[in-house]
């Protein structure tokens, strides 16, 4: 009989219950929450396996395991479960550790996980934003200048062509390259050792992409389907709602600054599409951008709301928190950015665009890291599993 050694790794075990699973050990294999999750399939349950893993130190079969990924984390196995062992906080708690380990700088994914690490995640780029903004007053000749015609306009500090504009640019593509990096990695656990046989035809990745996109992403779908999953006697706050309207408001506002960025650059060319800032109140993209805000604030409302009051047996960890707290810090900073441009309070709207400006780099920057990254992630763990005919 073949020998099988276990190779634990038992800090892995600690950083999974500092993370969120701490419960984990009292899991004793019942089956509950496989049997109650509402998205595992009957040829491969999950989360039970998981907990198996888990709790020996597995972490390798827990990083190349898709069905960690499938997970909508709809608590539905928490609640169930008779031992209170967290199934639901155990899952993410995995996926936390295994993105943050996949990528390059570790130190980033390191501060990402403890308050403490919040202090030099800000201070990056707050000394960035400060020396742009030293460097342009030491030329204008003013901390708090106003345009020639005494309006207040951001540019006169944080000229978009030479400061704004190539920061986030390289910002932005080099967070998008480090995702694309990190799916790699994580498509790559996937793939099963030798060759891998698919009945039927393979499905374009394209295609499956387009489909997750509108029918998971766009819907929120998947929500739904835990919603409708066993009654568990604990009242449930659904998700559906909430995040489909923060994926829109994030598509309402990246259509505006895509708008406004070609108008800016195109109308180098073609002057007829020019659009200078600050745009009037009236423009149509002006309104498409209030529009945008408004929905992004309700969203955090309904999604702060439904985190803070979630019940007994599952909880929020840093990770969870960090992501709200920096889109609220943009939300917010971004909407009194305004308010007190229109208002005319010059010192307090430029110290608080550059503070919005300092919180929208951390949130680009640290995308791949926080657990923002994890909708790109499992985004490319739906479209690997339906191009090999797993829905």
């Amino acid at each position: 009989m073949a020998a099988i050694t276990l190779q634990p790794d038992m800090d892995f075990v600690r950083r999974l219950k500092e993370t969120g699973g701490h419960n984990l050990k009292e899991c004793y294999q019942c089956a509950t929450c496989s049997v109650a999750c509402p998205m595992a399939p009957d040829n491969k349950p999950f989360p039970r396996k998981e907990m198996v893993w888990a709790s020996f130190g597995l972490k390798e079969k827990l990083t190349g395991d898709i069905d960690l990924w499938l997970c909508h984390n709809c608590g539905n196995c928490s609640d169930l479960c008779p031992r209170h062992a967290g199934p639901a906080e155990l899952m993410s708690a995995a996926r936390d550790i295994i993105y943050r380990d996949m990528l390059k700088p570790r130190l980033i994914g390191e501060w990402m996980s403890k308050p403490s690490g919040l202090v030099p995640l800000f201070l990056i780029p707050a000394l960035i934003w400060f020396i742009v903004w030293w460097i342009r007053a030491s030329i204008v000749g003013s901390w708090f200048p106003r345009a020639a015609d005494g309006r207040i306009v951001f540019g006169t500090i944080f000229y978009g062509d030479y400061t704004i504009d190539p920061i986030f640019m390289i910002t932005f593509f080099g967070a998008a390259f480090i995702l694309a990096h990190g799916c790699r990695k994580l498509l790559d656990k996937f793939r099963p050792e030798g060759k891998l046989a698919v009945i039927g035809k393979k499905k374009n990745w394209f295609v499956c992409l387009m489909e997750v996109l509108w029918e998971e992403t766009g819907s929120a779908s998947k929500f739904a389907q835990c919603e409708e999953g066993p009654a568990t006697g604990e009242p449930h706050k659904t998700r559906r709602f909430s995040h489909t309207m923060l994926v829109w408001s994030f598509c309402i506002l990246t259509f505006v600054t895509t708008v406004v960025a070609i108008g800016h650059w195109g109308g180098k060319i073609l002057p007829f599409i020019l659009i200078e800032t600050p745009m009037p109140q009236g423009f149509w993209v002006k309104i498409l951008a209030n529009i945008g805000a408004a929905l992004l604030i309700i969203a955090l409302i309904m999604l702060t709301w439904r985190r803070a009051t979630l019940n007994r047996h599952q909880a929020s960890n840093y990770y969870d928190w960090y992501l709200l707290g920096i889109i609220w810090a943009v939300a917010l900073t971004g909407m009194f950015t305004q308010i007190f441009r229109l208002m005319d309070w010059i010192h307090w709207a430029f110290v608080i665009y550059y503070i919005h400006l300092v919180v929208v780099w951390m949130l680009f920057a640290y995308v791949p890291w926080s657990k923002l990254g994890h909708f790109v992630y499992r985004t490319a763990a739906m479209v690997y599993a339906r191009m090999y005919g797993r829905s």
